[in-house]
């Protein structure tokens, strides 16, 4: 007896989960689409939160800033877990390889001194900046209303504690393999004058009630300290004879530039939105008046320190 082997091609009834054909009708859709579409629970739930019985776990009401539906928003970036992953993974993979280029041949220890003082005692503490931003994202990933958006601020909570370790890792190899300038760059965080705004200023965000008033309160600060300490330094770095701290400056100037896509794009779809656009816009700005100022005086006393010490620095 033969037997022939046949191939048969079975149809799908559908081309995607029921939360995306809701939505878009039957047909193909992303991997992003599928992953974050009405993905967040929104009835059946089985208690309120016990410090505010008025809410709901999952509520628009956690923030003045509303979307009528938030799934009008969607990360330009199409990160859900697994491209998220696998690009940070990239991310500090590189960063890895340019840390451990920079150890091999001593480099960082070869700094001048002008550029090895900025780093302890403006950069590396920036590292505890970085911890209390993660804990803004932190509460915008718990109490932001859409999957769309709270992926967006979980992501950023990932990156800001990445953030910290990568600073971390460069202490630590500034101190030739010790905690000494980590546990310098702490105290600096904790009694150095020049981080005394900035480090009242992120508590004060840290413990603001709308989480969406938060993110763009520290918004307001990356502002200003990215494009001050990461890329403004660069050009600066590389004539003063401090190439290494242009090479590692350049991983986190790449991540600023990332975290702007979502983060523009959010405010626009606040600004823009149909139902809410008009109150969206005047706490848009309240919040700008609010922080902007505080932000800017934080930013200056860093500047301040980092002109002291560079100006008249010789290779």
């Amino acid at each position: 007896m033969q037997y022939e082997l046949r191939y048969q091609v079975i149809e799908p009834k559908r081309n995607s989960y029921q939360n995306v054909i809701d939505r878009l009708g039957d047909q193909p859709a992303t991997r992003y689409q599928e992953a974050t579409l009405d993905v967040e629970p929104r009835e059946n739930f089985h208690y309120r939160p016990t410090w505010i019985a008025g809410r709901e776990l999952y509520d628009p009401r956690y923030s003045a800033l509303r979307l009528t539906d938030p799934y009008t928003f969607a990360d330009p970036r199409g990160f859900y877990y697994t491209p998220y992953v696998t690009n940070r993974a990239a991310l500090h993979d590189e960063f890895g390889k340019t840390l451990g280029y920079l150890e091999d041949r001593d480099l960082l220890a070869k700094l001048p001194d002008a550029w090895r003082g900025v780093l302890a005692s403006v950069v590396i503490p920036l590292r505890h900046y970085e911890s209390g931003a993660q804990l803004v994202s932190v509460a915008g990933a718990r109490f932001a209303h859409g999957t769309s958006v709270e992926q967006c601020c979980t992501f950023a909570a990932f990156d800001r504690i990445g953030n910290a370790q990568m600073l971390s890792r460069v202490g630590i190899a500034l101190g030739g393999g010790t905690g000494d300038v980590l546990t310098t760059a702490k105290q600096e965080w904790l009694d150095g004058a020049h981080l005394q705004p900035l480090r009242r200023l992120t508590e004060e965000i840290m413990v603001v009630d709308d989480w969406a008033e938060g993110l763009l309160a520290i918004d307001q600060v990356d502002a200003l300290l990215y494009p001050l300490l990461y890329a403004g330094l660069d050009e600066r770095a590389l004539l003063g004879g401090a190439g290494p701290y242009s090479l590692f400056a350049q991983h986190l100037t790449r991540w600023f530039a990332d975290q702007r896509k979502w983060l523009d794009a959010l405010v626009t779809s606040w600004r823009e939105d149909p139902e809410h656009g008009a109150a969206n816009t005047g706490h848009l700005d309240r919040i700008t008046q609010t922080w902007a100022p505080r932000a800017q005086e934080a930013a200056a006393a860093l500047s301040a320190v980092v002109d002291d010490r560079l100006n008249g620095a010789t290779p």
